[in-house]
Parts: C-alpha cells; structure tokens; sequence
C-alpha cells in the first residue's frame, strides 16, 4: 500500500512536469525562492531540484571527515532514461552546482599525517622531517570532478529506496597552507563515483551493508508545489578512491603525495570507503516554479 502511495506521488509530480512549458530564468518568490538557479529555460529540464546536506561524515581511506558545513546540490532534471531509473542532470544557472563547504579535518594536518603510522622507514623519516612546520589546520572540500551533465538522478529509485538516488562524480580538495592549492584525491581524469542510494548497500568487504532513508515525504510552498523529503539520508560504502596528488606543487608533490598517501590509506579499494549524507531534499516541476515570479 506505502508503495503504491509513493507510485502515485511519483506519478502525479511527473505528469506535471510533462505539460512543463520552459521559462526564462528569473528571481522566483517565496519558498520557491530556493529555485533561483533552475535551468527553467533548458527545453529537457522537468525538475528543480535543490538538496541540502546538513550533516554526516565521508570515510576516505583511514581517515574520518565529519560534515559540519552545509554542503548544497542545485539544478534540474529531466526524464530517467533506461532501465536503471537515472534521469539527466542541468547544471545550476550560476555554475555552482555543488557548493565548495570546506569541512574540518579532525586534528588538522597532524590529524591526516600522523609520521607514526607510517611503516615505510624513509617515508617515516620524510615525514617527520617535513611535518615540523607547525601548519596544523586542514580542510576537506568535495568537488565536482566532471560536468554537472555526468550527474544522476534516480527520484522513483530515492522515493521507493532501491538503486541509485544520486550518482555524482567528485573530489576531494586538501586545503593548507603547506599543501599548496592542487592536493587532489580523485581528478577530472580519475574521479570518484559516488553512487548513493536511500536503501541499503551492499559492499565488498570488509565494509558492511548500512542503509539510507528518503526522510519524511512533505509538501511546502505556496499550494504545496514542492515535494520535501525532510531527513533524507544518503549511502555509499562501496566506492574506491585514488591517491593523492598535486600536494605541495611542482617537484615537492613527489615527497608529499607518497606521504599523504602512506598516512591515510590511500589509494583505497572499494569497501574500505564511506559516505554518508543527511539531507533536506526539495523538488518542484518546472512549470509549478516558473508561475511564482
């Protein structure tokens, strides 16, 4: 019966977005105010979307990054292609389509390199002859690390919590001081995919299933045009990534990426990976935004 209902709010918001006739890009009003960066006037986008993570933690190698900094996901969306459920994404209007929050890395750069750890008898020495500089403080930024285009929706997938909700190729910025402002794990050429579901994963090991949820199904907004999906939470435990590079520039990343690398984990196979994403999650059809000006 639950499934059923969630078939027919499924079905009801896209036959709305069918009869969508595409709008220029304005400033909307009120709560649909949010969608400010939609693609209205792209003839295939159907959805806007924006999704906002509040809190969670990204697991990368050895190393446990909590997310305090919100983090925002904005655009639209058009009609899933295929047997998967995916649907195309649209890039947000103002090029920012996943947002740039810094998180803090729990004990700063000590916290990533910790020389003791390291079993390699001249990376350990490397290290803790590099390290003395005193530079401590250390953030993670998940980045965008192709096109918003390569970016996937699974709405029915999120709301029946099965499959893919969100596939995302990202990577993740090492931000200091020492680190100069290439440190990279993941890249245009080699990204991380991150293929979150709201129901339950299913990793190689020594990862273990965990699930996600579509939150609590609401509608808000002026004649309740937009479906929020309050405490949503997102998963993936079953992701690789590779090792870092770029870190402290040109010639000085062939002492320190080996070090990065050899302190966290990294490169990490799939299983040994994990992100977990809480979230708010607002859609409204195209058709219903553009008619709040």
């Amino acid at each position: 019966m639950k499934r059923r209902r969630l078939a027919g709010v499924a079905a009801a918001v896209m036959v709305m977005a069918a009869l969508a006739v595409p709008g220029m890009a304005s400033a909307f009003s009120g709560e649909y105010a949010e969608f400010n960066n939609c693609p209205t006037s792209n003839p295939e986008a159907i959805k806007c979307q924006f999704a906002t993570t509040t809190s969670g933690e990204v697991v990368l190698g050895s190393k446990k990054v909590p997310i305090v900094n919100p983090v925002i996901v904005q655009g639209g969306y058009g009609f899933p292609v295929g047997e998967t459920g995916l649907a195309p994404f649209f890039a947000a209007t103002n090029g920012v389509t996943l947002s740039k929050s810094p998180q803090p890395v729990p004990g700063g750069l000590a916290g990533l390199v910790n020389c003791k750890e390291i079993t390699n008898f001249i990376l350990k020495a490397a290290c803790e002859w590099t390290f003395e500089n005193g530079l401590t403080g250390l953030n993670s930024t998940v980045e965008l690390a192709k096109p918003a285009t390569e970016i996937r929706v699974g709405e029915a997938n999120l709301l029946f919590q099965e499959g893919v909700a969100l596939r995302m190729p990202v990577k993740f910025h090492l931000e200091n001081p020492f680190l100069g402002s290439g440190c990279y794990v993941g890249s245009s050429s080699n990204p991380v995919i991150w293929n979150l579901t709201s129901g339950t994963t299913a990793p190689p090991a020594p990862n273990k299933p965990i699930s996600g949820s579509r939150g609590k199904v609401e509608f808000k907004g002026e004649d309740e045009g937009i479906l929020r999906l309050n405490g949503a939470k997102l998963v993936d435990n079953a992701w690789a990534a590779p090792g870092a590079t770029g870190c402290g520039g040109a010639i000085v990343e062939l002492l320190l990426d080996p070090i990065i690398n050899a302190a966290s984990g990294l490169p990490a196979a799939a299983g040994k990976n994990t992100a977990i994403l809480n979230n708010t999650i607002d859609s409204s059809p195209v058709e219903v935004v553009v008619t709040h000006p």
